[in-house]
């Protein structure tokens, strides 16, 4: 009787092994517990698509919450509660004036990571899915 071959797919190790200098390097520049859970929460804030319009419009600057309302095609009550949660993680910051209130990115790395991963976004885009294609 053939012993049964299993198939390894491509992404893991064809045999078991273990480089301890390696996992000891990634081991001490890896980041804290809280500092991953934390992380972890802007990522996923930044991953609804409503909330990633907002802030990339804000990455070209300061707008009013009826500007960010107009540009993510919902209302301002929406808006709102969008920029509530985003300021509690500390992505955005506003201000009042008058009876108008502006918002904007709250620091350079937040204006980074916006702008990174829409380029990245964009950089791995099949060519028929950039924007500008034409359908083949």
């Amino acid at each position: 009787m053939m012993p049964t071959v299993l198939s390894t797919p491509s992404e893991a190790c064809e045999v078991a092994c273990v480089h301890p200098e390696a996992v000891a390097q990634a081991q001490a520049a890896m980041p804290s517990a809280d500092a991953l859970i934390r992380a972890s929460a802007l990522l996923k804030a930044v991953a609804d698509p409503t909330r990633l319009r907002l802030l990339s419009a804000l990455a070209s600057g300061e707008l009013c919450v009826c500007d960010l309302s107009v540009l993510a095609g919902t209302s301002e009550s929406a808006v709102s509660h969008q920029l509530r949660l985003l300021r509690d993680l500390s992505l955005v910051t506003n201000r009042k004036e008058g009876r108008v209130v502006y918002y904007r990115l709250d620091d350079a790395h937040v204006t980074h990571l916006i702008r990174d991963v829409i380029d990245h976004a964009a950089h791995t885009l099949k060519p028929e899915q950039a924007p500008g294609s034409s359908p083949v």
